[in-house]
């Protein structure tokens, strides 16, 4: 854990949004971090906090696997403030008691107040807030009083303020609670007395001396993509110890059209930066041959990534370190306990590390607690330029997942041309937005796009002949993390701007389909 004058530990119930808290937290500028929810109190006291909060959870309190954690928490002085299962749990440690409400809550709810509260301070006496829950709390613990309800919940707030400890069954961290910024800035800043003081340039102060710190004078090795998480742990641990980084640039072949010369560019003439660039086109291509398998396809490309890649790391002389560029979504989504969280895999994810045998680096992730806007501010600070920052995630094994079904040089083409005419007209859309608005994810700019190939074919006409051949979709999506996403609602003529170009330039295309599905149910990727 990082060493910071104020810090908020988040104790992670194992909600699969519940990392959102952390990343609200520092939004305001307080550094957060996670811990698992049944980390021994003497533990989370040997930190220091200036604060913990207790996120949501799926259980049931009473389930006979319900997350557990240490009530001696309460007894630290710290100032303790629970969402949703950590407003329960606090009941039920402190002896109050939670009940299972006839009527679920879920979605937008209407808040009525009650009273004073420290916790929601000048806001509205009635506001909307985002509730998802069965089990409410029924009757609060001895010295807590009720400060709002809904029409479903009888205790939709509570708190103690003669001990620091507050709660509410709905969750302030997500963005469709009407005053939710409001709520935690009172929490943190009346409450707590905490100050705004985090930011990106001490955070590059910070880490540039903790990786020279590790480092020393060894040797250290990064797998280069051009996206933006590695591209900012390259240009950060350049940063901190110069020409002893190389790294190692694998071009499966799969990546989007023009950028494996993009990234050669930037990279060496640019930013000096040592870089070996393997052309492991041709070994992809046999490896991929007749696998339709999305889970095959990636376990097949990320393993032979690290194949590939510990090759070319085994010739350079003593090498000791691997920089990594893993991020918060990264841990969460390959449903990891490395913060604490109890979420259910996704999909397997290419950052797990597969080392071969008598091979071996110690690994640096001086990004894995940021999320990726914080990523991109990062990168901004550290003078990248922006259309390294601003660059749009892009998978692991590339292509081969916006393909369904058989990857073959064929479908390759399709998809990268298809690819790079979305990315051209919505590149211009959101400059556009931008110029008008100032802001990089504004309410209609798209955070991310680009274009799928599925395994059918469709009738349709082109002049005067009849033609079979293949659809695009094409999916565009506002985020700001990755962990929730909405479909991007573009203007028609935008939309019918990349229809006609995708018809008309992309060979073997004869339809162009739009994807209108939210992050959930669905994921942003196809595969």
């Amino acid at each position: 854990m990082a060493t910071q004058d104020q810090l908020v530990i988040v104790l992670d119930f194992g909600a699969q949004y519940g990392q959102l808290i952390a990343r609200r937290v520092r939004d305001l500028h307080v550094y957060s971090e996670i811990l698992p929810c049944d980390t021994p109190a003497d533990e989370i006291a040997a930190h220091h906090p200036s604060a913990i909060i207790l996120s949501g959870g799926p259980a049931s309190v009473y389930a006979d696997d319900a997350p557990d954690m240490d009530a001696r928490v309460f007894e630290l002085g710290v100032p303790v403030l629970g969402f949703c299962y950590g407003q329960q749990i606090m009941a039920v440690k402190l002896g109050g008691t939670v009940g299972h409400t006839e009527v679920g809550e879920y979605g937008h709810a209407d808040l009525h107040r009650q009273g004073e509260s420290r916790l929601l301070g000048d806001t509205p006496a009635e506001q909307t807030v985002w509730m998802s829950h069965r089990d409410a709390v029924s009757q609060v613990p001895e010295g807590f009083s009720v400060t709002s309800t809904t029409d479903v919940c009888p205790v939709a707030s509570m708190e103690d303020a003669s001990r620091n400890l507050y709660a509410t069954q709905f969750h302030p961290e997500v963005r469709h609670t009407q005053c939710g910024n409001d709520i935690l800035s009172n929490f943190l800043f009346g409450i707590c007395g905490l100050e705004p003081t985090w930011k990106m340039d001490d955070v590059i102060d910070e880490k540039v001396a903790q990786i020279r710190e590790r480092v020393g004078g060894e040797k250290v090795i990064l797998a280069l993509s051009g996206g933006v998480d590695s591209a900012v742990t390259a240009a950060l641990v350049h940063k901190a110890i110069g020409d002893q980084l190389t790294c190692v640039f694998v071009n499966h072949g799969l990546l989007r059209k023009g950028e494996p010369e993009s990234v050669e560019r930037v990279f060496t003439q640019q930013f000096g930066i040592p870089l070996v660039h393997v052309h492991a086109e041709k070994r992809y291509a046999e490896l991929l041959a007749g696998v339709t398998d999305p889970e095959q396809k990636r376990r097949r490309i990320g393993g032979e990534f690290w194949k590939v890649f510990f090759e070319e790391a085994q010739k350079l002389d003593g090498v000791k370190f691997l920089a990594q560029g893993t991020i918060y979504p990264d841990i969460i989504e390959s449903g990891a306990r490395k913060t604490g969280g109890k979420a259910s895999t996704i999909k397997s994810h290419h950052n797990l590390i597969p080392f071969p045998p008598g091979v071996h680096f110690e690994l640096i992730e001086p990004l894995d607690h940021f999320f990726k806007d914080e990523v991109r501010a990062l990168g901004t600070a550290l003078g990248l330029p922006d259309e390294i920052v601003y660059r749009q995630p892009f998978p692991g094994p590339g292509l081969a997942i916006r393909i369904i079904g058989e990857v073959t040089p064929e479908k390759l083409e399709i998809l990268k041309n298809a690819d790079a005419i979305v990315r051209e007209e919505l590149d211009a859309y959101n400059a556009r937005l931008f110029e008008q608005t100032g802001e990089r994810n504004s309410e209609h700019s798209c955070w991310q796009y680009f274009a799928v190939l599925p395994d059918i074919k469709s009738v349709g006409v082109m002049g005067d002949e009849r033609t079979y051949q293949r659809p695009i979709i094409v999916r565009a999506v506002e985020s700001t993390d990755a962990m929730t996403a909405d479909w991007a609602k573009l203007p028609y003529d935008v939309i019918g701007r990349i229809s006609s170009r995708i018809v008309a330039e992309v060979d073997g295309v004869n339809r162009v389909a739009y994807d209108v599905t939210s992050k959930p149910p669905a994921t942003i990727e196809w595969e």
